[in-house]
């Protein structure tokens, strides 16, 4: 089954918003901007909006179109496939910005960071899905 996700690239200067993950089966630690499924009859831009409200209780402004994805993963050992719509947004709240640790998400807890591109660009940090970097960075970061 392919399941239809929506992803939003929030920045703070040269660091991005993300979760992260681990893959026990390949023993990798990997990083995520937030977001989640599109359920049916919702648009994408919708469930950005609503998964971020339910993953970090805040609001998005400055929400922007970056791009589509087809992703195609193995994750703990299983396959999957998925059609990720991605969004350039900001949080609304200024004073988020300010902090050193976002914190969890509200969910199901998994930790959140800011994690610096140039730990992705250098290969320090592995960022999911492929491709991702490619619509993140600006011309001038490549």
């Amino acid at each position: 089954m392919i399941r239809p996700l929506v992803l939003g690239v929030v920045r703070r200067g040269d660091e991005l918003l993300v979760l992260e993950g681990h893959d026990a089966a390949r023993e990798l630690t990997f990083y995520r901007p937030l977001g989640g499924g599109i359920e049916f009859g919702e648009l994408s831009e919708q469930a950005l909006h609503r998964e971020f409200r339910e993953e970090l209780a805040v609001e998005l402004t400055d929400v922007e179109l970056l791009g589509m994805l087809e992703n195609v993963f193995e994750y703990e050992g299983v396959p999957g496939h998925e059609i990720v719509v991605v969004y350039a947004a900001t949080i609304a709240d200024p004073a988020f910005y300010q902090r050193a640790d976002p914190g969890p998400i509200l969910d199901e807890g998994t930790p959140v960071r800011w994690l610096p591109l140039a730990d992705v660009v250098s290969g320090r940090a592995v960022l999911f899905p492929d491709g991702l970097l490619d619509l993140v960075l600006t011309p001038e970061e490549r």
